[in-house]
């Protein structure tokens, strides 16, 4: 099909806009159909975070031939050298990455030589950025303890319990739930199972903290009175115990004649908690079309941009799907953001495949991604009458600075493209 080639524009400035080069391709009244006209794909472009305030929100919905996220890996063009940072890091490729779950050790390791860092972005010293990391261990910390001056860190348990005593209480934290130790506070971490995997948060940027409501009112998302704060415990201890600590994003260490988790009585409001993330209110539509992901935020660390996040901690829980004439899974998409995504348990309703409990993929800022083939072609053919996600939980730690994976990651790092994904077939226009 041939197009005009006279140039024709829109006057304007900041306008919301829309256009069509064949008539019938814009749906009506939605944005995420289960069947766009003619079969194009829809894909939301965002310029800015889902939640920037409504007069600096940036978007558009484009209505494609085929997916963005059908393309090969991208390799070094040869003339990118002019344009390289003045850094000595390796230039960062702007592929979709897939890791595997992390093995269990067969050697005793415990929580601090089992913790493995994937990605970061930012410098610990700007107070900007987040890191994930990824834990496996099967020995208790005894003599020693753990402090991080670089940020706070937010366990998520996939496989065994974590028992972690800190300086200002005792936390018991399973798969399913989640557990915060503030910057500096030094802690110790036991297994009560014999063995324990899953991830952890750091955020070196402002603290987490519940996001605002805004137009859902006074109710929902994570609730207040549901995050539980360890009463006051110590140990007296007079033995050799190592302390490590976490500085610049270096290790360190020092020895000291006594537990220093020897806090009797504290007061204040900075201290560790848990949250048990099946008391997540999920928020959904109930017409149509996929709602942003924003609206599964559990925490929130703001950057100096209003709307627009350090770090937000998002699942994805069991919940109701609903929507009509919707493309139910999440859309093809290209986002300013940069997207870390791991799975407790279950499976991800956008990738059915190939995403393992345990594991992580990264989708850093427009890298064009959304469902693989078997998802896009069972959900355009899907019955849409009421259907219940179970037995699930995903979370994603999107944060506005791109992720660099170490040196680590990249050794162990997989492309996260497959045959299929040429195969997603091509939109058949009206001659």
């Amino acid at each position: 099909m041939q197009q005009d080639e006279s140039a024709r524009y829109i006057p304007g400035f900041g306008n919301h806009v829309s256009t069509e080069a064949v008539a019938g391709a814009l749906p009506v009244g939605r944005n995420s159909p289960q069947h766009p006209a003619f079969g194009l794909y829809a894909e939301q472009l965002s310029g800015t975070a889902f939640t920037a305030p409504r007069h600096e929100n940036r978007r558009s919905w484009l209505y494609r031939l085929r997916p963005t996220a059908e393309h090969p890996p991208f390799v070094r063009y040869e003339g990118a050298a002019k344009f390289a940072p003045g850094t000595d890091d390796a230039p960062l490729a702007p592929n979709r990455l897939r890791w595997d779950p992390q093995p269990m050790p067969e050697a005793p390791v415990d929580l601090i030589d089992g913790m493995v860092t994937m990605m970061a972005n930012r410098d610990p010293a700007s107070l900007e950025g987040v890191a994930l990391h990824v834990y496996a261990a099967n020995r208790d910390m005894d003599a020693r303890v753990f402090q991080n001056a670089d940020g706070e860190m937010l366990f998520l348990p996939e496989q065994g319990r974590l028992t972690l005593l800190t300086e200002m209480g005792r936390i018991d934290v399973a798969p399913g739930q989640v557990a915060l130790v503030p910057r500096g506070v030094r802690f110790r971490a036991l297994l009560p199972d014999g063995a324990a995997r899953g991830y952890v948060a750091e955020n070196h940027g402002s603290l987490f903290r519940l996001p605002d409501l805004g137009p859902i009112g006074a109710n929902g998302l994570a609730n207040p009175r549901d995050f539980e704060t360890p009463v006051a415990w110590f140990e007296d201890r007079d033995q050799a115990v190592e302390v490590v600590q976490k500085f610049m994003g270096s290790l360190w260490t020092t020895t000291l004649d006594h537990s220093p988790l020897d806090v009797v009585a504290w007061h204040g409001n900075l201290a560790p908690w848990r949250y048990d993330l099946s008391r997540f209110n999920t928020m959904n539509t109930v017409s149509f079309d996929h709602p942003d992901p924003s609206i599964f935020t559990v925490l929130t660390s703001p950057s100096d941009v209003p709307g627009r996040a350090n770090a937000d901690f998002v699942i994805f829980p069991p919940r109701w799907m609903v929507a009509e004439d919707t493309f139910r899974p999440p859309w093809f998409h290209r986002n300013v953001m940069s997207e870390a995504m791991g799975l407790i348990h279950g499976a991800y309703d956008a990738k059915a495949e190939g995403f393992r409990p345990g594991g992580i993929s990264l989708h850093n800022l427009m890298a064009g991604h959304g469902p693989d083939l078997a998802t896009w072609e069972k959900a355009s053919a899907a019955e849409l009458k009421p259907h219940r996600i179970d037995g699930t939980m995903a979370f994603m730690l999107e944060s506005c600075w791109p992720y660099r994976p170490t040196a680590h990651a990249l050794a162990t790092a997989q492309p996260d493209y497959d045959a299929a994904w040429r195969d997603f077939p091509k939109a058949k226009l009206p001659e």
